[in-house]
């Protein structure tokens, strides 16, 4: 069977086998092509106009559809699990690398689901510092695939501040929302990924504002020691050496930690001249960077710590571990690739299209976004399943992998061929094939 149609049917059998969940299956596998197709953006009246051109759904209307996507009873969480179960060779070097980030979704109108003042500390000199946005937490899947790092859309939040809360009282399908911190969000999300891989071990990759203590001991409560962290020292924070073996044995408890070392920027200044020069898979191509470990104490984590400065010309950045397994290049290389899910958060609001989403019910908001989620993880995991690296269409300066749009073209043009409507049936004549190549051709 064909890579598209085998996939779909895998998430095509979590639907009810009455009338009302095979049509619902088919309007559902059909909204994710509409989605993926490099036709349009995502908004809803978009995809209903892709239904009915492309698709031939002539006869479905905007108020039956608006009511699809507003629909409760989609069943994402067996979606989800199952699109996680897709995802082949899901591990690294015998871990899952997981990244972690929140981002913001600006919007204009008002009685959006999700949406408050949002503090932007990216915002420039001509930008709100607080804009009226939807603040969402997300996790994905970092996996190389055919030669390139990319970032698979695994499970997001949508982050309430308490304030709004206790103002608001925002609900969701009739249930109030209760407060909950986004490392309290990150946690809930990670605990339903190491349910659905109960043997691997999880690095999470994150910066240094969700590297700390706020993530880490609740982290370790639910998934124990296979859970990791990669991220950022801070410039002030405190290291301290290993705990000796006394000579004496002495009343008390057993010492915790050796002496003070200093602070990050201390110990990158003294250690300097001590780097070594190793060559490590960094944004897409071999360089040569210089770079110091040690193994240190820090007291907000309570646990020995690798630590990797990576120094410049002029700068140093920190990186450290909890797994002390990871050697140096992985360090450097894993951290690297963290910055996917920041192109993964682009390929989601500006090439699939979710910032532009109409929607206002809470309903309709959180499956809009589960949609767009899942049309991006299923476009990297078509491209798991080629047999030849997609070659890149548009090039540019630096950058010979391919892209994120080469894989959409691809999967457009198997959802446009005759062989497709076996698994996914049209209600009618669908366009013609001339009509289909034109759009291709204008498709970015």
């Amino acid at each position: 069977m064909p890579i598209l149609p085998s996939l779909l049917s895998e998430l095509k059998a979590e639907f009810a086998g009455s009338e009302k969940g095979k049509e619902r299956s088919i309007w559902f596998l059909h909204t994710l092509l509409a989605i993926i197709l490099p036709f349009t953006s995502s908004k809803t009246s978009n995809i209903l106009r892709v239904f009915q051109v492309l698709f031939g759904f002539a006869k479905i209307g905007k108020k039956r559809y608006y009511t699809f996507i507003a629909s409760p009873k989609i069943p994402w969480d067996r979606l989800w699990s199952r699109l996680w179960k897709m995802i082949p060779q899901p591990e690294t070097n015998g871990r899952l690398i997981i990244a972690l980030d929140d981002y913001l979704n600006p919007k204009t109108g008002k009685k959006i689901f999700g949406c408050a003042k949002m503090f932007d500390h990216a915002a420039k000199q001509n930008q709100s510092r607080y804009p009226w946005a939807q603040n969402i937490v997300a996790i994905g899947l970092l996996k190389v695939i055919k030669g390139r790092w990319a970032c698979l859309p695994l499970s997001q939040r949508y982050y309430f501040p308490k304030d709004v809360i206790s103002k608001n009282k925002p609900s969701f399908k009739s249930e109030e929302i209760s407060f909950q911190n986004k490392h309290q969000q990150a946690v809930e999300m990670l605990a339903v990924v190491g349910e659905i891989f109960p043997r691997q071990d999880i690095l999470i990759v994150t910066d240094s504002w969700f590297g700390n203590q706020g993530l880490w001991k609740p982290l370790r409560k639910k998934l124990g020691k296979r859970a990791h962290l990669l991220s950022r020292l801070r410039a002030n924070n405190n290291l301290y050496g290993l705990p000796g073996s006394p000579l004496v044995k002495r009343a008390g408890r057993p010492q915790k930690y050796g002496q003070h070392l200093g602070t990050t920027t201390s110990l990158a200044k003294a250690n300097r001249e001590r780097a070594r020069e190793t060559i490590v898979n960094l944004y897409g191509r071999l360089q040569t960077v210089w770079a110091y470990e040690q193994i240190v104490m820090q007291k907000t984590l309570k646990c020995p710590i690798r630590v990797v400065w990576v120094y410049r010309r002029t700068q140093w950045v920190a990186l450290f571990t909890t797994d002390l397994s990871l050697s140096v290049n992985e360090i450097i290389e894993y951290y690297g690739a963290r910055w996917k899910i920041e192109a993964g958060f682009k390929e989601l609001k500006q090439d699939i299209g979710s910032a532009e989403t109409q929607n206002r019910n809470p309903v309709a908001v959180q499956n809009h976004l589960n949609f767009c989620m899942m049309a991006t993880s299923l476009t990297w995991i078509y491209a798991c399943h080629l047999n030849k690296t997609p070659t890149r269409r548009h090039a540019v300066k630096g950058r010979s992998h391919f892209a994120f749009s080469d894989v959409r073209r691809l999967i457009a043009q198997a959802a446009l061929d005759k062989d497709f409507q076996l698994i996914c049936p049209l209600p009618h004549k669908s366009i013609e094939n001339t009509f289909a190549a034109a759009f291709m051709k204008m498709a970015a």
